[in-house]
């Protein structure tokens, strides 16, 4: 029985510090003080809705995702994908509804931790920048410059990236593999270990210079971009957009579109180059890649892939895709941030995009 007192009393004590423990968080919120666990619990919320920022973005547009690769890759001696509509509609003759949507359940996977990861540590990057930006300057008024915007999206950018690089490169051959391939991925875990089994552990990670190269134009700029925008217009509020000092829905994906087109298109190049350093050494590639009864072309680094490109297929090969990449990046990336801040808000989120 005293065992069962001491028990009952300790589970008694605990109950009671919990509580206590809640009303004190509660007491310190309401004046402003923040309890400990606070800081932690914002983070999660701020993961949590930059995750599903990226994934209902890249679902929204999956199809046209497939398509961009498919044109990237395709080799020139056997042109299945010849346009945007064209595309859309073969995919859909020869792999039907499934077909449009292959390789989104990897992208999903991968750009939700990726997606996460980035705007958190933009967050993050851009209130060290602006505090130490303000150290230096001596003006606890300043704000963050478009260029200094710039280089906490290019931080955020690479982190993200290079922590889900090897989920996006099995991503890009599980999209562009179909039925008649001569051997078929799984799902990501099973395209991983076999990637690390077959071509070893650098093949993971192959284009990973080019990405990181294209994420100062791509991700920086978006960032710059679409702040910079949102800014100007809350400063100058013009016809009317701004209302306590706030943005409307529909005036946020505007300033999105625009941030990505300038992005993407800069970028582009870089893309394509990627995607093609991903297929090299890929033994079990469909025709798409290797070409009937044509050799696949070997690349030996970025500059090579580079070289090879224009000059086999001239400066336009730079640039396939574009359209598709186009019509999907507009939405994409202005669903991405706007459904971002709308999930921070309805989470209650306190850290803000500054």
């Amino acid at each position: 029985m005293a065992s069962e007192d001491v028990v009952g009393k300790s589970r008694s004590d605990t109950a009671v510090t919990t509580i206590v423990n809640l009303a004190e968080e509660a007491k310190l919120a309401r004046e402003g003080v923040k309890g400990p666990g606070h800081q932690v619990l914002t983070v999660c919320k701020s993961l949590v809705a930059g995750g599903v920022a990226g994934g209902v973005s890249r679902t929204a547009v999956a199809p046209l995702e497939r398509l961009k690769i498919l044109l990237q890759v395709q080799n020139p001696h056997t042109i299945k994908y010849n346009g945007t509509i064209q595309g859309l509609k073969y995919i859909w003759r020869t792999e039907g509804l499934r077909g449009l949507f292959k390789g989104n359940g990897t992208n999903c996977a991968r750009i939700v931790p990726n997606s996460a990861v980035k705007f958190f540590s933009y967050e993050q990057a851009a209130k060290g920048i602006l505090w130490a930006y303000r150290q230096q300057t001596g003006d606890e008024d300043a704000q963050l410059s478009p260029l200094l915007r710039l280089g906490a999206g290019a931080c955020a950018g690479i982190i993200a990236m290079s922590a889900t690089y090897p989920m996006d490169m099995v991503r890009g051959r599980i999209t562009v593999q179909t039925d008649k391939s001569p051997y078929q991925y799984r799902g990501m875990f099973h395209a991983l270990s076999t990637v690390y089994r077959e071509e070893g552990f650098r093949a993971l990670y192959r284009g990973w210079l080019p990405s990181v190269i294209g994420v100062v134009p791509y991700v920086g700029l978006n960032f710059a971009v679409y702040e910079s925008l949102k800014d100007w217009l809350l400063q100058t509020n013009p016809f009317g957009l701004a209302n306590d000092n706030e943005l409307h829905v529909v005036t946020r994906l505007g300033c999105g579109a625009v941030a990505g087109t300038i992005g993407q298109t800069v970028a582009y190049p870089l893309d394509v180059i990627r995607r093609r350093m991903q297929m090299v050494g890929w033994s079990h590639a469909d025709s798409i890649v290797t070409g009937k009864g044509k050799e696949a072309l070997q690349y030996n680094g970025m500059v090579d892939a580079f070289r090879k490109t224009v000059r086999h297929e001239g400066v336009g090969a730079l640039y396939k895709g574009l359209v598709p990449n186009s019509v999907k990046v507009v939405p994409s990336i202005a669903i991405a941030f706007v459904t971002y801040e709308v999930v921070k808000d309805v989470l209650g989120v306190e850290m803000r995009i500054d």
